[in-house]
């Protein structure tokens, strides 16, 4: 599982170096794809293939589905980090997410998450106090 806040800097290549704790998880490949709220998510590759999966199970009949997939899947790009932990976010994804060279990676369970880290920063006060207010809505039982 993936857990915690971290900030490492992308590289003038626009490299990524995965936080040490989470680089044996992604050795094998991972796959780096646009998220939500113009982040990025990053997969370990098995990861990935269950969602990949998931989605396969959607009615090809919903155009929502269908837009969905289009969007995360066509961004998609599979990568092996090198014996440092690093890897190359493509171009098109690190304009897509703004990624200068800041960045903050947050763990999200299933995945790695990376966002801009003034966006992140703006992301998270504008949501905590909903955070705060709403536990018990979003997930019933959970406090």
């Amino acid at each position: 599982m993936f857990l915690g806040t971290h900030t490492p800097r992308l590289d003038d290549k626009g490299r990524l170096f995965l936080p040490a704790k989470y680089r044996d998880r992604m050795a094998a490949g991972l796959v780096v794809t646009r998220g939500q709220e113009r982040s990025l998510f990053i997969y370990p590759m098995d990861e990935f293939v269950k969602v990949a999966e998931q989605m396969r199970q959607a009615p090809t009949t919903s155009r929502a589905a269908r837009d969905y997939m289009r969007v995360f899947l066509s961004g998609a790009s599979d990568e092996i980090p090198d014996k440092q932990g690093r890897f190359t976010i493509p171009a098109n994804l690190r304009q897509y997410a703004g990624l200068d060279r800041d960045v903050t990676v947050i763990g999200a369970g299933s995945r790695l998450e990376v966002w801009d880290s003034a966006v992140w920063d703006a992301y998270l006060e504008a949501t905590e106090q909903s955070f705060a207010d709403t536990a018990e809505e979003v997930i019933p039982g959970l406090f």
